[in-house]
């Protein structure tokens, strides 16, 4: 079995050379294809204004002057291309991809694109508690947990066109809850937070922030699911279309 990896955390993340290590569990054919920098927040980006480049960082280690999307895209176009991978992994995130964090998420879009060519990918991403520690961000879960996430995954029957979801709670891996299957949440907009500051010549710059999440006691979907110490696993698919709206929208056309 082939295997590549990715991330947006950029080839020198740790979350990466974890997520390597514990792939070669699974297959001794282990190729590297991540961005050279971290690319956290650029979803399904694409770099199409300025020329994208590879360098070596190793036997079967590529680094990518792009996005997570750029980057799968390199190694199945390019580097790959007569040897394409059988399974795609991304990460492991240093931080959650939880409810709409899929749409943002270059971890969980370097899976899509897997997906979309057809190949069994799936996102991986470590929580960490609050306050963020930074460079202590514990994989402890993420380590302990992978093979019993993974592993039953890579030997299921994909539908076409779909990758998993799967994140890891924020506690030691002793102290997982266990595996659930669960839907993608949804977190309230509201909780979108803007840290205002001044920079020394008087300007006005922004962080983006984001507020506590209120939580139902009934464990449904991802974001009550890790809350609860589980390993959350969430198929999701490529297909956006809203069907149900679907004559909603036709007969407002008069169709």
């Amino acid at each position: 079995m082939r295997i590549l990896l990715t991330n947006d955390d950029g080839i020198h993340a740790r979350g990466l050379a974890l997520l390597e290590r514990l792939a070669r569990t699974l297959s001794d054919d282990v190729t590297v294809v991540a961005p050279a920098e971290e690319q956290s927040g650029k979803g399904r980006s694409l770099t199409l204004t300025e020329p994208v480049r590879l360098r070596s960082f190793g036997e079967k280690r590529w680094a990518v002057t792009g996005t997570p999307t750029d980057a799968v895209m390199m190694a199945l176009a390019e580097i790959m291309k007569d040897a394409r991978p059988d399974l795609i992994l991304s990460g492991i995130n240093r931080g959650a991809n939880l409810g709409e964090d899929v749409s943002y998420s270059g971890t969980v879009s370097a899976a899509m694109e897997g997906a979309l060519a057809g190949i069994p990918s799936i996102a991986l991403s470590q929580r960490y508690a609050t306050p963020a520690p930074g460079e202590r961000v514990s994989f402890d879960a993420a380590e302990h947990w992978f093979e019993r996430a993974v592993r039953p995954l890579v030997a299921m029957d994909w539908a076409p066109r779909t990758l998993v979801n799967v994140n890891f709670p924020p506690v030691p891996a002793s102290d997982v809850a266990g595996i659930k299957t669960v839907a993608q949440g949804l977190r309230d907009y509201g909780r979108l937070k803007l840290d205002k500051r001044k920079d020394p010549r008087g300007f006005d710059y922004y962080w983006f922030g984001l507020g506590s999440v209120p939580f139902s006691p009934v464990i449904n979907t991802d974001l009550e699911a890790i809350e609860a110490g589980y390993v959350t696993v969430t198929p999701l698919h490529l297909d956006m279309t809203h069907r149900d709206s679907l004559a909603t929208v036709a007969a407002a056309y008069g169709e």
